[in-house]
């Protein structure tokens, strides 16, 4: 198994439907106590632990989730509410490396669940017609809302699996 990709790279569905968008968001919705669940019982040594070799600690992943979810949220709001914009990069892996990411985990936990509340809202709350609106991404070109929600759909179980899947090849 490729520790980087342990549910696989991301690959947006061929196609679109509604039934493929509510999946998608379930899945969003669900990431908040799915990373939750697969954080509690660890120790300070076992969140310092990297997923992979090189990889990021657990308690660094745990903090990136919200991190990046955040500048998704926006994105969405940024397309919904004007015509194709272009949308800011972040260095994430620079973000993961600031004096937050030491922290303890549950302030990035309760982050997570308040801003899945209002996100999900969104996405649930969004027409066919809305998920068609375009913005540009300075490295990756014009997307759709579809596809920034099948990313989501996928980034969430993505980093959920680092952890669990460590704690399974540790024992823990």
């Amino acid at each position: 198994m490729d520790l980087r990709y342990p549910i696989g790279p991301f690959t947006p569905p061929a196609t679109m439907t509604a039934a493929t968008r509510r999946e998608l968001i379930d899945a969003i919705a669900a990431t908040p106590a799915r990373l939750r669940d697969a954080v509690t019982g660890l120790d300070d040594g076992q969140l310092d632990t990297p997923y992979r070799p090189d990889g990021w600690t657990v308690r660094q992943v745990t903090h990136h989730v919200p991190d990046s979810h955040v500048n998704a949220y926006v994105r969405f709001k940024l397309a919904l509410t004007e015509e194709e914009p272009t949308v800011k990069t972040y260095e994430e892996a620079r973000w993961a490396t600031l004096p937050d990411t030491r922290l303890p985990v549950a302030p990035s936990l309760d982050l997570l669940d308040a801003l899945h509340i209002r996100w999900v809202a969104l996405l649930r709350a969004m027409s066919e017609a809305d998920f068609g609106r375009r913005f540009t991404h300075p490295e990756s070109g014009m997307r759709t809302l579809d596809w920034l929600l099948a990313l989501y759909g996928w980034h969430g179980p993505h980093h959920v699996a680092h952890v669990t899947s460590l704690r399974d090849r540790q024992g823990w």
